[in-house]
């Protein structure tokens, strides 16, 4: 069964607010290639913390690799400058109260469906996975965890996001099912770039994400 420790973080609400959209948040990693959940959530070891979310978190995309570099487990802080793993970057920025973005590539998420790929960018203070393209599973996975999986409208913007961007996503306060929103990266030499992110959101999903998660939403009884 789900250890007490595990149960606590499992259902750990995660309070949205009152829709409003994301202003600023920063680029965590952008991901060249293939992110499989494996790329997510490495198995093999980890698999023994299971039942520690806070745990198996330190798995978070180390497999990945950075766009910037061309490295695995290996992104710079915007913080302090320095390069360092993406669980504890990830860390760093929601200590300091920082909401965090994912961009990847084509197919995101594909492979085995494991809960734990989405679980972990929410546990870890991650607001948005912006991809060319999702596996459809994972992508209802992360909506469950209040998460908002969101692709390019035009997949060559995926070429737009520079290291360091922060990244503000618009339309969340009408934010409607067909309905897409936008996206401003705002580069480190001052310049912007502003274009549209689609999402596949039904009224009972939207719900979902201003809940904080499918769970909170359950809990509301709505």
């Amino acid at each position: 069964g789900i250890n007490a420790e595990y149960g606590k973080q499992w259902y750990q609400r995660r309070v949205r607010g009152d829709g409003q959209d994301y202003n600023e948040l920063q680029l965590l990693i952008k991901v060249k290639g293939k992110c499989t959940t494996d790329h997510i959530s490495a198995a093999g070891p980890w698999l023994k913390f299971r039942g520690h979310l806070n745990n198996i978190s330190n798995n978070f995309l180390i497999t990945a690799t950075n766009a910037e570099n061309g490295e695995m487990n290996s992104i710079k802080s915007a913080i302090t400058g320095d390069f360092g793993a993406v669980p504890a970057t990830a860390r760093e920025y929601k200590a300091a109260g920082i909401g965090w973005v994912v961009v990847g590539d084509e197919n995101y998420g594909e492979g085995s469906s494991r809960e734990h790929a989405a679980l972990e960018p929410r546990h870890l203070g991650g607001k948005a996975i912006i991809v060319r393209s999702f596996a459809r599973i994972h992508e209802t996975n992360l909506k469950k965890q209040g998460m908002l999986p969101l692709t390019f409208a035009d997949p060559a913007d995926y070429n737009k996001v520079q290291p360091g961007d922060k990244i503000s996503i618009n339309g969340l306060t009408s934010f409607a099912p067909g309905v897409p929103l936008s996206c401003t990266l705002k580069h480190g030499d001052g310049t912007t770039d502003t274009f549209a992110l689609n999402h596949t959101f039904n009224d009972n999903q939207i719900g979902w994400f201003k809940a904080g998660s499918a769970l909170n939403k359950m809990a509301e009884g709505k």
